[in-house]
């Protein structure tokens, strides 16, 4: 009997191998990074339109004064990669005051951008397509900001949503439609859930060497909400365009558009703000695993 598991073991043991070589089994790889997307100051001209409409709007955005200033910016994400799973968790936050003080009256104080947002966004390759992931999508978020808005509370939204997403590719790094559900608990006593659909994007072209174009933004339209509340947005839109130059090691600098739009429930007219200016970066990427 020992004999004959001997005979059997040594010709089972090539087709063995062979099976291995044909369904070409390896583990998958594993990858974890810390991606500083960008970290710097921004030198910016904002024009605003229809602030009056939102003067009690916690979006600072839509009710900041048309003038010169700069912000501070941060946008951190830990990336993990195994196989075709992608899972990531971000950290930006922005934030920007100018305060004046005239020889004759009162000094002013206005709140430009303020913006505090956690993000973990999970995806699955079901597709690859010549580098281009498709696959489904599962995104959640919280929102709220440094301090409260002029007369409005601290903005404080958790979000949810689930759809389909592309990722991954050399230029497009997400595009992705989803279903979207929000908590909104800005204003204590009036706490709202929302849902609607969200499409969103970032987009990265390399001009050259040490030039790069980037993109990201999204539009959200709000279909059904619990409650009533006027400042409660049915449609948002922000877009930012960014042409980073190197100019030392992981130093760039650069001209950037960033535009919002919304439109809020009570509101008669849509609310803008339009940004133009200068971006001074740190960005760069640490291997963690």
């Amino acid at each position: 009997m020992k004999k004959l598991s001997l005979v059997l073991f040594m010709a089972l043991s090539p087709m063995v191998a062979h099976a291995d070589d044909v369904l070409n089994i390896e583990p998958a790889p594993k990858t974890l990074k810390l991606n500083i997307r960008r970290m710097g100051l921004d030198l910016s001209k904002t024009t605003v339109t229809n602030a009056r409409q939102y003067a009690d709007s916690p979006v600072s955005a839509l009710n900041a004064s048309s003038q010169d200033y700069i912000k501070g910016i941060s946008d951190v994400v830990l990336e993990y990669n195994h196989g075709r799973f992608k899972w990531d968790n971000g950290l930006f936050m922005e934030y920007g005051k100018t305060t004046l003080k005239p020889y004759d009256g009162p000094k002013t104080v206005d709140q430009n951008a303020d913006k505090i947002e956690f993000t973990s966004d999970a995806s699955h390759a079901c597709w690859d397509f010549s580098g281009l992931k498709f696959g489904p999508t599962v995104r959640g978020a919280y929102d709220t900001q440094f301090e409260d808005n002029h007369d409005a509370p601290r903005q404080q939204i958790a979000r949810v949503s689930a759809g389909l997403s592309l990722f991954d590719h050399k230029i497009l790094k997400s595009l992705y439609a989803t279903g979207l559900y929000e908590y909104d608990f800005t204003y204590g006593h009036d706490q709202t859930s929302k849902t609607g659909i969200e499409v969103g994007w970032r987009l990265e072209y390399a001009v050259r060497d040490g030039v790069k174009i980037s993109s990201n933004g999204y539009y959200r339209e709000y279909l059904h909400y619990s409650d009533y509340v006027g400042t409660d947005l049915e449609r948002d839109l922000s877009a930012v365009l960014r042409l980073d130059t190197n100019l030392w090691s992981s130093f760039t600098m650069g001209p950037y558009l960033q535009y919002r739009l919304a439109k809020a429930r009570a509101a008669d007219v849509y609310g803008s703000n339009f940004i133009i200016g200068v971006s001074f970066n740190y960005i760069t990427k640490f291997d963690l695993m």
